[in-house]
């Protein structure tokens, strides 16, 4: 064998021995369906595991005694619970929120009343929001609802929100740049070349059009908006977005042979459907229309818009968020009227 021969052949070895050393452990699987059916989810146990759990609920406060709204000023929300129940919430979510700032992140500290800061108008419609999920969609919730630490996780912002980002950051579809909020990798698509921004056209309205590409019979062309064929681009990108927010595969929902057909998809397909129909109406009646309140840092940088949810805002790589944990039943106060 000529040096150059035993040169290529000592490379070629020394490869397969780095790639060998350094094969990653394989992943692990989850039956779903039935057997052939092409339905497993797959779990990757190098991730890193979803927060799971609330923090300890504080102890119970005396329910009885003077109301809230009967002692203080301006209390809008809330205002028929005990002081010490009221206070001991307000404390709740002084942890949820801002446990580093304290109470001064809403309040003007020498009147608590005054709604001169801008987060106390913001976390009040908060609470309404709050209450406005655990009792209106627990078709997606559940009984166990949702709390501010759902999204805050001790933040004060969110760390999963979103902006509308406009046609393009380089002009408007007259001009030669026009991506069609494409080829602008972000990580909530899955870092793929697909639309970078479907939650504009899919979560900011109950009458935002239907989340469909594949038309129901053979031969038939599907029923789609303006943009023909485009729409499966935005469909796929927000599918992205939603299996990487749970941190799951296609399979969770949907039978890997017929997408579309409800009859073979999981029952979890009907709860992620009340949860598209739930972030429509929160972005539509709670987020958005908070636009006027927020300072002009806390806007979208392209449209000037107020922030808004997403799966991700509460599910963060959890298919159930926080490991599906109790966040309201120590809390019932935030549960509104039905």
């Amino acid at each position: 064998m000529s040096s150059a021969n035993r040169t290529i052949s000592c490379l070629f070895a020394l490869t397969l021995l780095t790639v060998s050393a350094c094969e990653r452990p394989p992943v692990e699987s989850t039956q779903l369906g039935y057997r052939g059916m092409n339905m497993a989810e797959i779990d990757n146990p190098r991730a890193p595991a979803p927060e799971t759990g609330y923090p300890p609920a504080l102890p119970p406060a005396p329910a009885v005694g003077p109301t809230a709204g009967e002692v203080y000023r301006n209390v809008q929300v809330l205002g028929d619970l005990s002081v010490a129940e009221f206070t001991r919430l307000m404390t709740a979510m002084t942890a949820w929120v801002s446990p580093e700032e304290g109470c001064n992140y809403c309040h003007v500290p020498t009147d608590l009343a005054s709604d001169d800061v801008y987060t106390k108008v913001v976390s009040r419609r908060m609470i309404e929001m709050t209450q406005h999920i655990n009792s209106e969609w627990r078709s997606h919730v559940g009984d166990n609802g949702v709390n501010c630490y759902s999204c805050h996780r001790g933040d004060t912002v969110p760390e999963y929100i979103w902006y509308s980002e406009g046609d393009s950051q380089y002009g408007n579809r007259n001009f030669a740049g026009w991506r069609d909020g494409q080829n602008l990798p972000a990580e909530r698509v899955g870092l793929t070349t697909l639309p970078s921004d479907p939650f504009t056209r899919y979560l900011t309205s109950p009458d935002n059009e239907s989340v469909r590409i594949t038309p129901l019979q053979a031969g038939v062309a599907p029923d789609m908006p303006p943009g023909g064929i485009k729409t499966a681009e935005w469909t796929h990108a927000l599918m992205m977005n939603w299996s990487q927010s749970l941190g799951v595969n296609c399979t969770y929902c949907h039978y890997t042979a017929d997408f579309q057909d409800w009859n073979l998809s999981t029952p979890m397909r009907v709860t992620a459907h009340h949860g598209l129909n739930m972030v429509r109406s929160i972005n539509a009646e709670y987020l958005e229309p908070l636009r006027g309140e927020y300072p002009p840092e806390r806007l979208g940088p392209v449209l000037g818009d107020a922030p808004k949810a997403d799966c991700a805002t509460c599910h963060q790589g959890d298919e159930k968020p926080l490991g599906g944990a109790d966040a309201v039943s120590a809390y019932p106060s935030l549960v509104g009227d039905e």
